[in-house]
């Protein structure tokens, strides 16, 4: 069985709609140049997509990582304005599917991510997959509901192998960019449950394996107690993310 030590932290910076190509390549390197525990965080910058090309420059001699923030499952066709696995070759590692904000604003279901999430395995890209309850479900009791909805949609469908090897984000829906986050108790409590809904679908070595980050309002404040907890394996940041300093307080509040 893997211990929490032995899962590496991965922090992971989803800049949303904000930078171009010019100044997406200047904050990556701004973040590069920070004194980053690269060789005990793992750290993945999301650009918009406009911006991956020039950011996956800027970091090339670096081990920092890039990420898409989203993607389409099919691999090529009649799909305007969508973005295909096989289109990231050569520029990203990671992409994000099941956003929060995905869901809310463009209808993304569970069975989106499911497949999403089959066409960045199969493309040989890691996947980061958010899931996360409402203020609606929280208020009313039903985050261990939902979070065991969303995670078996996805996790059910994956080999032990493909789930050691994934990436999940735990991002309560009422703490995105409004300034509230979960308290440490109650984010390691839902980790928990994920990682018990993953065992459920793919066996507790896979589960004892996989990553899982906390997203949600993290800042420099609050990174260090969310960070200190058991089984919290990192962070996808948002709005703290376009802030160089910010972000790197993060990375460093990471160290196991």
């Amino acid at each position: 069985m893997t211990s929490p030590q032995a899962r590496r932290p991965i922090v992971a910076a989803n800049w949303k709609m904000n930078t171009g190509p010019d100044d997406g390549a200047q904050l990556a390197r701004a973040v590069s140049a920070e004194d980053l525990p690269l060789a005990q965080v793992e750290v993945v910058l999301c650009p918009p997509a406009t911006g991956l090309t020039s950011v996956a420059e800027a970091v090339e001699d670096s081990p920092i990582a890039v990420g898409a923030q989203h993607v389409y499952w099919e691999s090529s066709g009649a799909f305007t304005g969508e973005i295909s696995v096989p289109m990231l070759t050569g520029l990203a590692a990671y992409a994000i599917t099941g956003h929060s904000e995905r869901r809310q604003l463009f209808g993304e279901s569970d069975l989106d991510v499911r497949r999403k999430t089959l066409a960045i395995l199969s493309g040989g890209l890691t996947p980061i997959v958010a899931v996360g309850e409402s203020l609606d479900q929280w208020d009313a009791g039903e985050t261990l509901a939902v979070l065991r909805s969303q995670v078996t949609q996805v996790f059910d469908v994956l080999s032990p192998e493909q789930t050691a090897a994934s990436v999940i984000a735990y991002e309560p829906v009422w703490a995105i960019g409004t300034g509230r986050n979960a308290s440490p108790e109650q984010a390691q409590e839902a980790i928990g449950w994920i990682r018990d809904t993953v065992a459920a679908c793919q066996g507790r070595p896979a589960a004892e394996r996989v990553r899982i980050q906390y997203g949600g309002s993290v800042s420099p404040d609050n990174c260090d107690e969310l960070l200190s907890r058991d089984g919290i394996d990192g962070a996808l940041v948002g709005g703290a993310s376009l802030d160089a300093a910010q972000f790197a307080a993060i990375v460093r509040a990471a160290v196991p």
